[in-house]
């Protein structure tokens, strides 16, 4: 029975208890008992049968109203531990049956709605997994470049930071993410380049600037690339700057202009002196067989010089380049050296020079190019002679340190010496001390050629001792062949 017709029923026992009343009250003036004359209570029992009869009828409603409600609440819970929608099911007798169809109806739309959050859920799920991989696969890239990498937000913050950036700023990213880039970086102009780019211009700006600045007590050249990160809409959501340190690419690129600008001078000098005796001989200058005799040994001297400016060049370039044919051998480094000593006696001899050599036997032998080294200890010593003014000395000597198992070559002079501040220049090329330049010629190049040839090619070690007015010692070591 429904919930209506079981309300129309207590209803109608309402109505029947009602009409017991009248009928009563009927029966009394019909008996010659006037309306009314008795009092409330003369009414109470049939009103009292009319009111027991409803409420049976409303308790008896609520128990199968209750009985439906724990059906319903059974097949919901079992819904929802299925994590299933169904429909509820009551009999026509329940006395809540009405109110399945409906029921069920609204299931039906939650359930709906359910399973388009389930799939917007699913899509917003993988959509943060792909967003968490492009985040670990940018940073990976990020963290794997070699040049300082700062990435800020639209509010100047730091977001992103690589390990290079870390070091040149000195931060540690962890505590330094979402501060300020001023409280991380206490370079002022640098931190005015973010902004101003950040604030003056559109998405998809890229500026770059050159600029110094303060790296472990040095100053440093830097190229600072600023890109703006793209919002979506007008305002830029913040910017990446890349710091590439090219102070020695600065220096490289001076010294490849400073050293044709030095080649081009050296190379003048000599065809200058031979262009201009040539001339002079043409224009029949040197009338006696004397002066033309001078002219000649001029011009030889000249071309002399300009030769092996030339070879010294090759040399260098070649090893720099590391196209230069080596051929190792085990060598007696003292025969070498007494080479060496042999071909400069002469010249030594001409100024006047106490020329000693202390070859000691050396039983220990080095693996290396004999005219490569030939050629180094001609360098050390002939530069030795040239800046040792008349009656000097000049001492070379050749040992063994079974220490540090090293054959250690030395040429050491009573020369002019070589000032302090220019003692880390001395291997440059074409650097030549000024002091010592009015005493003799000299291109610059000798002892960087030595310097090659002893550090990059044999893996030894050429190190100088000088005092000004004193005197030099030049001395490089060669592993012995174990």
């Amino acid at each position: 029975m429904t919930i209506s017709k079981r309300l129309s029923l207590a209803t109608l026992v309402l109505i029947t208890a009602g009409a017991v009343i009248l009928l009563y009250m009927a029966l009394q003036i019909a008996y010659g008992a006037p309306a009314f004359s008795y009092g409330p209570g003369s009414y109470l029992p049939p009103l009292g049968v009319g009111l027991l009869t409803a409420m049976g009828i409303v308790v008896l409603q609520r128990r199968g109203a209750r009985k439906s409600i724990d059906k319903i609440c059974r097949q919901i819970a079992t819904m929802a531990d299925n994590r299933e929608a169904g429909m509820v099911m009551l009999g026509d007798t329940d006395e809540l049956a009405e109110i399945a169809p409906p029921l069920n109806r609204f299931i039906a739309m939650v359930s709906e709605q359910n399973a388009e959050l389930q799939a917007d859920n699913r899509e917003l799920r993988i959509e943060a997994r792909i967003a968490a991989a492009e985040k670990h696969h940018t940073e990976a890239i990020i963290f794997s470049i070699s040049d300082a990498v700062i990435v800020t937000n639209r509010f100047d913050e730091l977001t992103l930071a690589n390990e290079a950036a870390e070091k040149l700023f000195g931060f540690k990213l962890d505590s330094a993410l979402r501060k300020n880039i001023d409280r991380i970086c206490s370079d002022g102009a640098f931190v005015r380049l973010v902004r101003e780019i950040r604030n003056h211009a559109r998405s998809r700006t890229r500026k770059i600037v050159e600029h110094v600045m303060e790296y472990k007590g040095e100053p440093r050249t830097f190229r600072i690339t600023l890109s703006c990160v793209d919002s979506g809409g007008e305002q830029v959501a913040g910017v990446v700057a890349v710091l590439h340190d090219v102070t020695r690419e600065k220096e490289i690129a001076r010294m490849k202009t400073d050293f044709v600008s030095n080649v081009s001078h050296e190379l003048k000098t000599p065809l200058a002196s031979i262009k201009a005796y040539v001339e002079m001989l043409v224009d029949g200058e040197a009338e006696d067989e004397t002066t033309r005799g001078e002219f000649y040994e001029i011009i030889s001297s000249e071309t002399d010089r300009l030769h092996r400016l030339i070879e010294n060049i090759l040399n260098i370039s070649r090893i720099e380049a590391g196209v230069v044919k080596v051929v190792r051998e085990p060598l007696d480094l003292t025969g070498v050296v007494k080479q060496a000593v042999d071909v400069a006696a002469p010249q030594a001899k001409a100024k006047g020079l106490d020329f000693v050599s202390q070859l000691v036997p050396v039983y220990y032998q080095v693996e290396a190019d004999r005219d490569m080294i030939y050629q180094a200890v001609l360098n050390l010593i002939s530069n030795a002679i040239k800046y040792t003014r008349n009656g000097g000395r000049v001492t070379v000597s050749v040992a063994v340190d079974e220490r540090r198992r090293v054959v250690i070559c030395e040429v050491s002079d009573t020369g002019m010496g070589i000032p302090a501040d220019a003692l880390p220049y001395i291997f440059d090329k074409f650097y030549r001390v000024k002091q010592n330049q009015e005493i003799a010629k000299g291109t610059g190049l000798g002892l960087t050629l030595v310097k090659h040839i002893v550090e990059t090619v044999h893996d030894g070690e050429l190190s100088v001792r000088s005092e000004e007015g004193k005197g030099s010692t030049f001395s490089f070591e060669l592993p012995v062949i174990q």
